[in-house]
C-alpha cells in the first residue's frame, strides 16, 4: 500500500477549489487502496514547496500529492507564483528523492476553468501512487 501526503493550498477567492480538490484526491486515494497518512494545509500555493518537504522527508511517506489554484489577477503575479511553486516542488523531488507531484491548476485560469479542473486533485494523486509504485519495483 501506498502511503500518501498530502498539502493543499488554502487562497481561493471565491470557492474553496482546494477544498474540492483534496476531496476527489482522497477519494482516488481510497479507489486505488492508499492511504493518506497526513495532509497540511498552507495558505498559497508559493507555500507548498516547504510543506511538501517536511512530508517527504517522513519515513512512512512514499510520495507527496501537492493541490492548489492559481487564478489570474491584474497582474502576471500568478505566473511567479506557479513558477516558484513548480520549481521548488521539483527541487523537493528531486533532493529528497520522493515523487512529489504538482496539481497546481493555473496560472492564467479564471474562476470558472478553475472550477472545471477540480478532477485535477484526483489526477494528482493517482499521478503520486502511479509513480511511487514504480520507483518501488
Amino acid at each position: 500500500m501506498v502511503a500518501l501526503g498530502l498539502v493543499v493550498a488554502q487562497f481561493n477567492k471565491e470557492r474553496p477549489i482546494t477544498h474540492e480538490m483534496a476531496e476527489r484526491g482522497r477519494e482516488a486515494a481510497a479507489e486505488a487502496g492508499a492511504e493518506i497518512v497526513e495532509t497540511l494545509e498552507v495558505p498559497g500555493s508559493y507555500d507548498t514547496p516547504l510543506a511538501a518537504d517536511r512530508l517527504a522527508r517522513r519515513e512512512d511517506v512514499d510520495a507527496v500529492a501537492v493541490l492548489g489554484a492559481i487564478v489570474t489577477g491584474d497582474t502576471d503575479h500568478d505566473e511567479v507564483i506557479a513558477d516558484a511553486a513548480a520549481q521548488g516542488l521539483t527541487d523537493v523531488s528531486l533532493e529528497r528523492d520522493t515523487p512529489v507531484t504538482f496539481g497546481v491548476i493555473g496560472p492564467g485560469m479564471s474562476q470558472a476553468e478553475a472550477e472545471e479542473r477540480i478532477d485535477y486533485g484526483a489526477t494528482a494523486v493517482e499521478s503520486a501512487i502511479s509513480l511511487a509504485e514504480e520507483l518501488e519495483s
